[in-house]
């Protein structure tokens, strides 16, 4: 019996539904009945005020999830055809921009639209015709090809975690490329949960303070945050000189999305204040380790990348968050980024600890194996 083709689509559709889920419905808060049908939208007349910015925004946002749903279809259910995978992934698309349309009629702070109902669904759309050509074109197959030439056949996992790491990194981080920061988050927010209650005292005081990270300790952090991507990559990669490419390209997308949320942050011409010494050289150090690690067996380096991934989680959360961090979260907090600062910071924390579980699902797969 064929195997069935594991398409990183999939994943990453799913994924990209829920940031549609976080964008439609955040904050989250203050549901209430308002004494009309959830679907009474839908014979709303056309919107006195809309911009052809509020068009674009609302085509585009659907249609990367056209996109992977169509692929999706097209590499797992050849049988459907192009016209079916089109289909389904609209309908997909359709009925997420319903459920969305719909909820948001319990939130004050949400205006449901048709229009928005008709442009999302016009995206998922366009997104599933985008992927249909590009399979006519003999795009998709090629992919499909390089992906089975460059990665290993099992790679989906990884390639996912490779896709999300640089969207990780878009939220502003106290130290550079120090995903998974959430020692003392979590401790206050436990603490919080537990107010009024016996179980506070249950609680461990903590015997020393958190201190800011030293220079040496910073380049460390950096220097193993960007080299665990590169590992990952390596672990999935089929040649040394594969490897060689991948590196490059892995640190050189964690730089940029680095840079663009500095930018985000504080301001085009801020873009590169990140890059402190310590930072180039953890860089370097990263780039460096990585061409020595090129030639190392897949299980090794999948131990190599299982003792980085704990030596930088432990390290980056024996340190307070820096000075400068509250004003740079109330930035993202309001404003243009309000409905998309969650989201990034959720995938900031939960990267590290997704990418700990996969490895360990591969070393202990290769056990059970051996």
């Amino acid at each position: 019996m064929a195997t069935q083709h594991k398409s990183a689509a999939l994943p990453l559709a799913l994924a990209y539904a829920a940031l549609i889920v976080y964008a439609s419905l955040y904050p989250f808060a203050d549901w209430r009945d308002q004494g009309i049908a959830p679907w009474a939208y839908l014979a709303a007349p056309w919107p006195k005020y809309w911009t052809g910015f509020d068009f674009g925004v609302n085509v585009a946002g659907y249609l990367p999830f056209g996109f992977l749903a169509a692929i999706e279809v097209l590499r797992t259910r050849p049988e459907a055809g192009v016209v079916g995978a089109v289909l389904r992934a609209t309908v997909a698309g359709a009925a997420i921009a319903f459920s969305m349309e719909t909820l948001q009629s319990y939130l004050p702070s949400r205006i449901p639209s048709n229009v928005d109902l008709g442009l999302n669904s016009a995206g998922a759309l366009a997104g599933a015709v985008l992927a249909a050509a590009l399979e006519r074109l003999g795009a998709v197959a090629h992919w499909h090809r390089t992906r089975s030439n460059w990665f290993v056949e099992d790679s989906r996992g990884a390639l996912v975690l490779l896709a999300l790491w640089p969207l990780a990194l878009l939220f502003p981080a106290a130290v550079t490329f120090g995903l998974g920061q959430v020692f003392e988050r979590l401790e206050a927010a436990i603490a919080e949960w537990l107010i009024d209650t016996p179980f506070l005292d249950w609680m461990p005081v903590r015997q020393f303070e958190l201190e800011p990270l030293v220079p040496g300790v910073e380049l460390l952090c950096v220097m193993l945050g960007a080299l665990v991507p590169c590992l990952l990559a390596f672990l999935v990669t089929r040649s040394i000189v594969r490897r060689a490419i991948l590196l490059p390209i892995v640190l050189l997308a964690g730089v940029a999305a680095t840079a663009l949320s500095a930018a985000l942050s504080y301001g085009p011409e801020h873009a590169w204040a990140w890059l402190s010494l310590p930072v180039q050289v953890g860089i370097v150090a990263s780039l460096a380790l990585g061409v020595l690690l090129l030639p190392v067996p897949r299980r090794l380096c999948a131990a190599l990348l299982l003792i980085a991934l704990v030596l930088h989680l432990s390290l980056l959360n024996q340190a307070p968050e820096s000075a400068y961090f509250a004003q740079t979260l109330a930035t993202w907090e309001q404003g243009r980024f309000i409905r998309f600062h969650g989201l990034a910071q959720w995938l900031g924390w939960l990267w590290p600890f997704g990418t700990l579980t996969y490895v360990l699902a591969i070393l202990s797969r290769r056990a059970r194996q051996a």
